[in-house]
């Protein structure tokens, strides 16, 4: 159980186009919006639609799969882990930031 202490496992539709990022070091980072829906009936009986945005980060052959294979809309399932770091904006503004780190990925959406 020791490896399963930091594990994320979400399905969704991606909200945008991967955003692809190669570093000095020869590394690729990519970048994606996953939006998971969550239904559920209020007090009154109506049907109720909540979407969560999660920030989703892939790097080397993960993000060289979301690179190639995923697009805005694509139902996705993907599990990782939360990472959480801090940055400063252009502003001088410290700001934190929560992602899932992806490492499995899988399509869902039928062809």
């Amino acid at each position: 159980m020791n490896n399963v202490r930091n594990k994320v496992q979400l399905i969704g539709n991606l909200g945008n186009t991967p955003e692809v990022k190669v570093l000095d070091s020869g590394k690729k980072l990519v970048r994606i919006s996953l939006a998971t829906n969550e239904t559920y009936k209020n007090a009154k009986g109506e049907k109720i639609t909540e979407t969560q945005w999660h920030n989703v980060i892939a790097w080397d052959k993960a993000a060289e799969i979301v690179e190639k294979y995923f697009t805005k809309g694509l139902e996705v399932l993907i599990e990782g882990k939360l990472v959480n770091h801090s940055y400063t904006d252009k502003e001088g503004i410290k700001r934190y930031a929560t992602e899932v780190q992806a490492n499995e990925l899988l399509i869902l959406t039928k062809k």
